[in-house]
């Protein structure tokens, strides 16, 4: 059995073929998809999502690239969303994502980082933990975590950095998540940490419809794919499949605590 723990389904990518994407991912042995909003209306799609099928989670957030779609005091509707449904896993993805931002660019820098603020303030509140998104702004990210240091758990998605980085965060007290980018031959932080990292510390994830793993790089991307990654992963550390799915497992049962009532799967993951 595995988790897909950060997917958007709620993309227009997937509009119409949810019901086959979720059939080809319970072949795969993926029994437990997390689609995951990046700003208000995408956040309220995720929850329509997981109200419609039982092995769907939604996490509601604004990401740091659409602050500036959101009115600036969105975290009233943010909280009536995160608090209207059971099926609310985690507050994300938020962060800092300074990648297409001028250097010079101090006010939208600052409302990132205020928003960040906010929602790791929502998920401290509501004891939810929180999924990170961090782009070009490594130590600006780190500093604000490190102000809710044994208050909120996060877990930073689409890890990609070196062991080093991976060691930052663990320290904190979070966790990283791989996707198809470890898979990838331009990636060695990533495969370095993938295969270093302790084996209780990270997750698997698609961020589909992004990322697809290979041998499907460059295609649209799907939950189904969450066990190529997982595979890879699984080689790297020289360890058989099934180890690494039941510790990853164990992870996201501790992570997202909300999911250990999922609904019994219908195939069990092949070996």
């Amino acid at each position: 059995m595995l988790t897909d723990t950060h997917a958007h389904l709620d993309f227009p990518e997937f509009r119409d073929d949810v019901p086959a994407i979720l059939e080809r991912a319970a072949e795969a042995g993926v029994t437990r998809i997390l689609t995951i909003g990046t700003g208000i209306e995408s956040s309220r799609g995720a929850i329509a999502l997981a109200e419609k099928w039982p092995q769907v989670w939604a996490v509601a957030g604004v990401h740091p690239n659409h602050v500036p779609d959101e009115e600036p005091d969105f975290l009233p509707t943010l909280r009536e969303i995160a608090t209207g449904s059971p099926r609310i896993a985690a507050i994300g993805e938020t962060g800092l994502d300074y990648f297409r931002l001028a250097n010079d660019d101090t006010a939208s820098r600052a409302a990132q980082a205020a928003a960040f603020r906010a929602q790791l303030d929502l998920a401290l509140d509501l004891k939810l933990p929180v999924i990170i998104h961090e782009r070009a702004a490594w130590d600006d990210t780190l500093a604000i975590l490190r102000e809710y240091t044994g208050r909120v758990r996060a877990v930073f998605h689409c890890f990609g950095k070196s062991p080093e980085h991976a060691r930052e965060v663990l320290a904190l007290g979070h966790l990283i998540s791989f996707t198809g980018l470890v898979t990838f031959k331009n990636a060695p932080g990533a495969q370095a940490s993938a295969a270093g990292v302790p084996l209780d510390s990270f997750m698997v994830e698609t961020d589909c419809p992004f990322l697809a793993p290979v041998p499907h790089r460059g295609k649209r991307c799907e939950p189904a794919f969450v066990r190529h990654i997982a595979e890879h992963i699984a080689a790297l550390r020289g360890i058989p499949l099934k180890e690494l799915a039941a510790a990853t497992e164990a992870t996201v049962e501790r992570f997202f605590t909300r999911v250990r009532s999922a609904y019994p799967p219908t195939r069990s993951a092949r070996d």
